[in-house]
């Protein structure tokens, strides 16, 4: 490289400087622009945009680092508060900022506005106890954070809520008693998050009627080995489903699923959770939970049936097929009877038979990423026409038992309560009678003597004489007489000779002759 020197031109009225000036400006030039990118602090470590200040006992930050850095190690020293000022410049050019084994506490908004394009942040191995709200909002493009081996007992559900492009999230070794729902489901979900690691945490349960909200390519990235679990058979089809379908987070950890089984209030001893025959779990709870995630679809035969592939690859740049039970190849492109696949990978079975019923695998290969993955779907496949004839001839049955009961109830009470009764025809029918019966009693009955004092009179008066039929007997010397007793003949114009009077003889020959007498209606 060569140099040229030019002389300056000369102008009037212009004075032309000298060695000494120019000597000085060049100085101020090299000062200021040192300034500017800063300098490797002599307790630190520089690599061209790599600055390392690890273990040198800091409790804050150098002032004279080189703005323009991409990577700041700054573990194992003091620092405690992490708070709007902690940081003496700006680095906008700061893409990873690790702070692990310091002695933070608490971190306040507006601590990361120096930031603003971090990628990664690591706070673990430090003293955190809570996760506020918006502490971590001005990290846009933030993609992994690691706050594990903290003491974090609590999470803001809106702590992460400004992180829309973050994919991985570990919070292992925490004091967390509850899954952290809010980061899949709700208003500040984050649709981007493909890795949760919680284990070692003391998370007893999970809420599985929302857990199945969750997505198939979010679910295979939460790894919850090493919480004490309790005993489920919930729980258990959970993960033997997770495990079936070859989720890293499940087949690199099985021997870490456990959970306790309590023998009484105070004792419980711990069991593998992935262990065959599990409490005596039956196959329905496991197929249920299939079912709730969706791999296992019911079909009838001949209604549409729409399966979704649910795959962690993304529908962008990335090619579908599905492989039949029989091993046919279906693709978007390729039409077969009954038989439809879209582009974004649902298959489509137009009219299901019995013979389509299976497992089917769809198979996601992305091109932009290299990526490719496999789900196996499990079709079912009845006869609903079949099964609605049969529910119907049961419930015709039933409710034809049921009005007949019904029925006879009724009628029951109808005979009891509403028979009709001639109310205004009985009394006068039975008045009637009764004036017959006092004629004829007044025949037979003779009347109150009037010597006879009033008392007998009046005793008298209430007194009625039954008539008995004569009994026929060919026996000879039976007319006329009535047998009251068995072993005792009475001759009835005996019984009333004491009482009658002659006027009434006429009237009983009458009464007691061989023809039976027929009372007048």
């Amino acid at each position: 490289m060569s140099l040229r020197l030019r002389a300056l031109p000369t102008l009037p009225r212009v004075v032309r400087p000298g060695c000494r000036e120019l000597l000085c400006l060049l100085v101020i030039t090299v000062t200021v622009s040192r300034g500017t990118s800063g300098v490797c602090p002599t307790a630190c470590i520089c690599a061209t945009d790599i600055v390392s200040c690890t273990n040198k006992n800091l409790s804050k930050v150098p002032g004279n680092l080189f703005r323009l850095i991409k990577r700041l190690d700054l573990s194992y020293n003091r620092i405690g508060l992490l708070d709007s000022e902690w940081l003496p410049v700006s680095f906008v050019k700061l893409n990873t900022l690790i702070i692990r084994h310091n002695n933070i506490t608490s971190i306040s908004t507006d601590s990361f506005s120096t930031t603003p394009n971090l990628k990664c942040l690591d706070l673990s191995s430090n003293k955190l106890k809570t996760v506020k709200s918006a502490v971590f909002q001005e990290l846009k493009v933030l993609e992994v954070l690691l706050l594990y081996n903290n003491h974090i007992s609590y999470l803001d559900p809106s702590a992460f809520g400004g992180l829309p492009h973050l994919q991985k999230l570990y919070l292992s070794g925490n004091f967390l008693m509850q899954f952290p729902m809010d980061l899949y489901l709700g208003r500040f979900k984050l649709a981007e998050l493909m890795f949760l690691d919680v284990s070692y945490n003391r998370i007893s349960s999970l809420p599985m009627h929302h857990i199945n909200l969750v997505p198939g390519k979010q679910l295979r990235g939460i790894y919850l080995h090493g919480n004490p679990f309790v005993c489920d058979c919930s729980l258990y089809s959970l993960l033997i489903f997770w495990y079936r379908r070859h989720f890293s987070s499940v087949m690199d950890f099985k021997n870490d699923y456990t959970c306790r089984l309590w023998s009484d209030t105070r004792h419980f001893h711990q069991v593998l959770l992935l262990q065959d025959s599990f409490l005596n779990c039956s196959d329905s709870i496991v197929n249920g939970s299939f079912r709730a995630l969706g791999f296992i679809h019911e079909a009838q035969v001949g209604e549409r049936l729409i399966v979704h592939c649910d795959s962690k690859t993304g529908n962008s740049n990335t090619d579908f097929m599905w492989v039949g039970p029989d091993n046919r190849v279906l693709e978007p492109e390729k039409e077969m009877k009954n038989f439809h696949v879209f582009p974004n990978g649902s298959l489509v079975i137009e009219s299901p038979r019995f013979e389509d019923a299976g497992v089917y695998s769809c198979i996601a290969m992305n091109r932009q990423r290299l990526l490719n993955e496999t789900v196996d779907v499990t079709i079912n496949v009845s006869n609903f026409t079949m099964n609605r004839s049969h529910a119907h001839e049961a419930f015709n049955t039933a409710f034809t038992t049921l009005a007949a009961c019904v029925a006879s109830i009724v009628l029951v009470l109808l005979y009891l309560y509403l028979t009709p009764c001639p109310c205004k025809c009985k009394p006068k029918r039975q008045k009637h009678m009764l004036n017959q019966s006092s004629v004829q009693a007044s025949i037979l009955a003779p009347g109150p003597d009037s010597d006879a004092p009033a008392d007998e009179r009046k005793a008298s008066a209430g007194k009625r004489v039954v008539f008995l039929e004569p009994l026929k007997d060919t026996a000879a010397g039976q007319n006329g007489k009535v047998r009251l007793f068995p072993s005792e003949t009475v001759i009835a114009e005996g019984i009333l000779k004491s009482s009658r009077v002659k006027s009434d003889s006429d009237s009983v020959n009458s009464v007691f002759s061989d023809t039976p007498f027929v009372a007048s209606t």
